[in-house]
């Protein structure tokens, strides 16, 4: 692989797979996709296209162009002269360790090629490829081309200096790539947000509390201090001068008080109506795309914020910026 990468292969074009595109897009990228749904092109330019104004609020490479977009009919075509492929299919393992045995058997074997799967482990994504030595998985978070993490983890097989590789490309992209050192099902961020959100269902279920009433209990509170600092510091910070030894001491034994539910609800039709409703009555009429449209705005204030800061995202953004400023 070349010091920077100039090509990347998609495949797979929904949502995932459209925010690589919009992401490698505006970095001056040449991006060739690949998908099997109906309409798939159409839906992916129309993605990028939603995407590109926050983009542009945040900065384009100079090469950045929209134009530098093909879609290709196969996905031998796709790969073909690919110097990075991110594989961005549905979460099914036979879906997915199939695809990655055809990429492999498509590229030239020093290329890497990563999957965007939230929760499948790479060694069983690699079992069937020749190279397996060169396949990572590199999770993205939604949106793609505005969040910055991307976790990077290997399997058994995979060799060290592709995982050095994939985390060099994704700095390249301007983002933060997070090295996993154990597979583990469900990743770092994911096990995380899958405590909040089963809890977030059992307090609907049981009529405790609205999707809204969920929603401002974060919007309102944590969630503007996440975007600052995580968990582990900000409850430092709440042990006061005695930091995270006196809160553990303090609060510690609330933690054997039962408050929480660790087992998913049972997704009753009852349920999935509760939730569904909620939400519904959130987007108050608007699109999805009018929702992404204002969460991308918000998100970029939020960055620009966090970069004068120089923490969390904003950071990533000045560090990358600083990079390009030096090329």
């Amino acid at each position: 692989m070349t010091e920077r990468v100039e090509t990347l292969a998609v495949i797979g074009a929904g949502v995932i797979g459209a925010g690589w595109t919009a992401r490698a897009l505006a970095q001056g990228l040449d991006v060739v996709a690949w998908d099997i749904s109906p309409r798939w092109e159409s839906r992916l330019r129309s993605a990028v296209d939603n995407a590109w104004p926050a983009l542009e609020r945040l900065g384009l490479h100079p090469d950045a162009s929209t134009a530098r977009l093909r879609c290709a009919e196969t996905l031998a075509d796709a790969c073909r002269n690919a110097e990075f492929v991110q594989e961005s299919a549905p979460e099914r393992l036979d879906l997915k360790r199939g695809l990655m045995a055809r990429i492999d058997g498509a590229t030239d074997p020093d290329v890497p090629i990563a999957s965007s799967t939230s929760g499948l482990l790479p060694t069983a994504l690699q079992a069937d490829c020749q190279h397996p030595e060169r396949v990572v998985v590199g999770h993205p978070f939604n949106p793609v081309y505005l969040l910055p993490l991307v976790e990077v983890l290997g399997g058994k097989q995979t060799a060290p200096e592709c995982i050095d590789q994939a985390t060099a490309f994704y700095t390249g992209l301007g983002m933060h790539p997070l090295k996993v050192r154990n597979e583990i099902d469900g990743f770092l961020s994911d096990r995380l947000q899958e405590a909040l959100w089963r809890e977030a269902l059992h307090l609907v279920d049981d009529d405790i509390a609205t999707t809204e009433e969920l929603d401002a209990a974060i919007t309102f509170g944590p969630g503007l201090r996440w975007a600052v600092m995580g968990t582990c510091l900000a409850y430092h910070m709440a042990g006061g001068d005695g930091g995270m030894r006196h809160f553990m001491r303090q609060f510690g034994p609330t933690l054997e008080a039962p408050w929480t539910r660790l087992e998913a609800p049972e997704l009753t039709d009852d349920l999935i109506h509760k939730v569904a409703s909620g939400t519904q009555r959130q987007a108050a009429g608007r699109t999805v795309k009018e929702l992404e449209r204002l969460r991308d705005d918000c998100l970029v204030s939020i960055m620009e914020a966090l970069r004068k800061h120089g923490v969390g995202a904003g950071r990533t953004l000045a560090d990358h910026q600083a990079r390009l400023d030096t090329e």
